[in-house]
Parts: structure tokens; C-alpha cells; sequence
């Protein structure tokens, strides 16, 4: 390596940072203060010894071995041992994803928007752009880790360690590095933002499945997954430090391969090229919906494949999930063999409810993605040659909404299908389609709804849409974590998917469905509104 191809680094870093300031400190602020926040709050919910065996109990059952992880800790359980089986998990997600979003967005998002030629028109190293972001990504974690460290420090939680918290705090920073090095690499796979992204939620969806279902199944094999080792820390006990040192050597060779590839790849490509096109459009590309269709069908084939496996995954395990017998034999022999089967389905019901909610928030992020490039297209010139034709606004952002609410219909459906149909492999007594079905359609109008307020923000404050992430991602934390943090029932209602009674337990609610229906349409009605009245946005 010459060193001159990597001049200017230092500045190009500095640079990025300045730039992305207030997103780093909103991250920082809301990963940060959920871990310190819930840190506090264990105090009062698991603060005694009944609370704790039950919660215990609650843990081992395989439906929340699914969720959070195997739990590891050994007696006398302590309120950070809690903590510790449900938390890590699922930080270790938010982080993947926080990484993956920054990775992409500073390597093939400016690549693909001609920031990257401007900057190397300067006097830059070809590999300084590259290693400013990694070095981002780098500081970014030390960041997050010293906030995680220094708010368990201070939430005076009962059973903690500074060595744990300083252990939790490196290794939620470590994996998450992990994750951010892999979409490095995916973005010079890729050539395009989307296809990095996809691939590199590709990774992380493989290595949770992988973790979900050793841990099921046998958690020795859930070694094999790079997501399961955040796991193998043994918080609070041992103080594993080997899973640390297992994600930084991955890091490592994650981060060579990458500069390998961009030293061997022309400015704009990708390791996988694009295929070339056809000389003549067909006849399902006659106006601005066709067109984004085809722009979105790799995305939408990849997201319903994702989410059919994901279905598949769950519904495997319902088998396991309902099994009070093995769970808790006496309970069997007390109750009976047939108010056993019926506690076992009520158990699979309350879990496939638990899983429409992590379902309507996966669906939600493609068919957002989707609504929001309008206004990336708008300011890369795409729409140029369309807005220069007869062709009326309402007609494209119509096309953009029309395509946002297939993906999310057809993707709901994926996942509800592949739980169906695993579930009717695994269960002697499987829970039918119908009912099943109810979840699809009682989450339809979340998702319709979330998408009606993109759709206005878009509209009307294009400039702002990012915070459009802060809905689905409030959503999955106060229902996900809702009971576990006695959430009052106002603040699960200040996202759409808390307004959505529990099914399939319950009957879809009707009158709750037409009422969403009808104010995510006036949502995007509003949106329209706006959008033809503001100017378009240019470069």
C-alpha cells in the first residue's frame, strides 16, 4: 500500500463528524438513555425475590429464549442478571442496525450521489474516503460504549459490576463495529445504497436466525453465529471476554476485505454489476408506478423471501413454545390433558401476537424506504425527464405511495404465511390460517397509518423525514418491552401499532380497522396536498 492513498484521512474524518453531528448525538441520545433509562427502572420491577423467580421462570420458557437470547446466569439470581438476559440481545440489534445505516450511507450513498468524485477531486488519498468512514464508525461505537458504560454506572442497579457494565459497554460497541465493517464490505459488493443495504441486512437477518434457533434448539451451536456471541459474555458471572475478542478478529478481516475490494474496483462500481437493461422498455413500463415497481421488485422479492423464512423460523418453534408438560410437569398433572392443550395453544396465540408486532415493524422499514425516495430522487435529478413530461405530480407521488402500500401489504403477508406453514409442520393441533390471518389484517392499518404520516411529513417537511424512523422504532420498544416495564397503556397508544388490540388472541377489531383505515387516508390525501404545493427539491 502506498501511504499517499491515504492522505487527508484525519481531515476527511473530522469532516464526516462535523457533518453528522446531531444524528450521532440523537442516536447516542436514544440507544443510551433506553439502556439507562430501563437500567433504572429495573430497581422497582425486579427489586425483590419473588419478582425476580418469576421473571426467571418467564426467561427460560423457549418463546423468550427466542426473543432475548439463552438465559445464563446462575443462582442467586440478581435484578442485573435480568437486565443483562434481556437487554443485550436486543441493543446488539439497534446497534447492527445503527452501523449499518452509517456505513452505507457515508461509503455507496455518497458514492452514488457524486460526493465521493467531488471529494477526490481534492488532494485526497483514493482509500482516505474509506478509512475517514471507518474511522466514524469506529468512534461512533467508542462513543456508544462509554454511554452505555457510564449510565449503568450511575442507575445504581442492584447485582451490577463495573466490570460487566465495562463489558456490556465494549461489547455492544465490538458488535456493533462487527456489523458496521460488514456493510462496509457490502457496500463494495454492491453498486447501488439499496443493494448494500439489503445485503448487509442480509448478514445480520442470517446471523440472528441462526442465534434464534440454536438457542432454541442447542445454545452450544449458537457459537456459530457471529450475533449469537454477544450472548457468550456471561454478564455480571464470568465476564466472558472471549466473544469480544472473537468480533474484533472478524472486524479485522472484514475490514481488510474490504480495502482489498475497493482497491480493485473503479469509482461507482461494485464487485456485482448491475446488469444491463434491455434496448426497448416493455409494456409494464408505461408510467411512473411500473417504473418504481421495477425499481423496487429486487427489494420487495429479497424483503418477502426475508420475511417468509423469518415466519418459518418462529413457527418452528410454536411446538416448543406451547409445551407446559415440559416446561412444568406438575402444572400437566394438575391440570389435565385437556386444559393443557388449551393453556398450550393460549401460550402459541399470546407468542404469534407478540410476533405480528416485530412483523408490522420489520414490514414497516422497506415500504418507508420506499416512500421516502421521492425526495432522493428528486434531489439526484432521477425525476427530471418524468416532472419535463405530461405527467402530474399527484401521478408520481401517488406511484411512490401505491408502490409503499404493495410492499407492506405483500410483506406482512410473507411473514403471517411462513408462521402458517411452519406452524401446521411442527403442531399436532395447528393453530389455521384464518386465525393466523387475523394478525395480518389487524396490522394492516398500523403499517397504512405509519405510512399516511410519512407520507405528510414528506409532503410537507421533506427536510424532517428522517424522524419518520422514530415511529416503528418507539413501536417495537413500548411493545416489545411494554409488560416487561409496566408501561402505562397511554404511552404504547402514542405509535399506530399500539392501537391494535391483541390478535390473532382476539377478534379483529372492525370498527378499530375502518377508523385507521380511513385516517391513513386522509394522512396521505394531506401529504398529496403538500407535495404539490412545494417546490421541488434540486441539488
Amino acid at each position: 500500500m502506498k501511504h499517499d492513498a491515504y492522505q487527508q484521512s484525519g481531515f476527511l474524518t473530522r469532516f464526516n463528524l462535523r457533518r453528522d453531528w446531531l444524528v450521532i448525538l440523537i442516536w447516542a441520545l436514544i440507544l443510551g438513555g433506553l439502556m439507562a433509562a430501563v437500567a433504572f427502572k429495573f430497581n422497582d420491577l425486579y427489586g425483590s425475590r419473588s419478582s425476580i423467580a418469576a421473571i426467571v421462570t418467564t426467561l427460560k420458557m423457549p418463546a423468550m429464549v427466542s426473543m432475548f437470547g439463552t438465559f445464563v446466569a446462575r443462582a442467586p439470581y440478581t435484578t442485573a442478571d435480568i437486565f443483562a438476559s434481556e437487554m443485550m440481545v436486543f441493543m446488539a440489534l439497534f446497534m447492527a442496525v445503527m452501523n449499518i445505516y452509517f456505513a452505507v450511507r457515508n461509503t455507496r450513498g455518497e458514492e452514488s450521489n457524486g460526493m465521493l468524485e467531488l471529494i477526490r477531486s481534492h488532494a485526497v488519498g483514493k482509500q482516505s474516503p474509506l478509512l475517514a468512514a471507518t474511522l466514524e464508525l469506529f468512534l461512533i461505537n467508542v462513543l456508544m460504549g462509554l454511554c452505555y458504560f457510564g449510565g449503568l454506572q450511575v442507575s445504581g442497579m442492584h447485582g451490577m459490576s463495573t466490570m460487566g457494565n465495562l463489558l456490556i459497554g465494549i461489547g455492544l460497541a465490538a458488535i456493533g463495529f462487527m456489523f458496521g465493517s460488514a456493510a462496509l464490505l457490502m457496500a463494495q459488493v454492491s453498486d447501488n445504497p439499496r443493494g448494500a443495504t439489503m445485503l448487509s441486512y442480509l448478514f445480520l437477518g442470517v446471523t440472528y436466525l441462526v442465534r434464534m434457533l440454536t438457542d432454541v434448539q442447542n445454545p452450544d451451536f449458537t457459537w456459530w453465529s457471529p450475533f449469537g456471541w454477544i450472548e457468550k459474555l456471561s454478564i455480571y458471572h464470568k465476564n466472558n471476554w472471549l466473544p469480544v475478542f472473537l468480533m474484533l478478529g472478524l472486524t479485522i478481516v472484514l475490514l481488510l476485505l474490504t480495502f482489498y475490494a475497493s482497491r480493485h474496483r473503479d469509482v461507482g462500481a461494485g464487485l456485482l454489476a448491475t446488469r444491463g437493461g434491455r434496448k426497448r422498455a416493455s409494456v409494464f413500463l408505461t408510467g411512473p408506478f411500473s417504473l418504481v415497481m421495477r425499481l423496487d421488485r429486487l427489494s420487495l422479492i429479497v424483503w418477502v423471501i426475508g420475511l417468509v423464512v423469518l415466519g418459518i423460523s418462529y413457527g418452528s418453534i410454536f411446538g416448543t413454545v406451547g409445551d407446559i408438560m415440559k416446561t412444568n410437569p406438575l402444572m400437566g398433572k394438575l391440570m389435565g390433558a385437556t386444559a393443557v392443550d388449551a393453556a398450550n395453544r393460549l401460550v402459541v396465540l399470546k407468542f404469534a401476537a407478540l410476533l405480528m408486532v416485530v412483523f408490522a415493524v420489520l414490514v414497516t422499514v422497506p415500504s418507508v424506504q420506499t416512500l421516502l425516495r421521492i425526495n432522493g430522487d428528486e434531489r439526484k435529478g432521477w425525476l427530471e425527464q418524468i416532472h419535463a413530461k405530461a405527467i402530474s405530480r399527484g401521478h408520481i407521488f401517488g406511484s411512490y405511495v401505491a408502490v409503499s402500500l404493495l410492499i407492506g401489504t405483500l410483506s406482512m403477508f410473507a411473514a403471517v404465511f411462513g408462521l402458517w406453514l411452519a406452524n401446521n409442520s411442527v403442531m399436532t393441533n395447528p393453530l389455521s390460517f384464518e386465525r393466523l390471518f387475523r394478525g395480518f389484517i389487524g396490522y394492516l392499518p398500523a403499517i397504512y397509518v405509519t405510512l399516511g404520516i410519512s407520507a405528510l411529513i414528506i409532503g410537507w417537511l421533506p427536510r424532517l423525514q428522517t424522524i419518520i424512523w422514530a415511529i416503528p422504532v418507539y413501536g417495537l420498544i413500548s411493545l416489545y418491552f411494554g409488560n416487561l416495564l409496566n408501561l402505562p397503556n397511554w404511552a404504547e397508544k402514542l405509535t399506530p401499532y399500539g392501537w391494535i388490540n391483541q390478535v390473532p388472541v382476539s377478534n379483529v377489531n372492525w370498527t378499530q380497522f375502518g377508523l385507521l383505515m380511513a385516517l391513513s387516508i386522509i394522512l396521505i390525501v394531506i401529504g398529496f396536498l403538500g407535495y404539490q404545493r412545494r417546490d421541488l427539491i434540486e441539488n
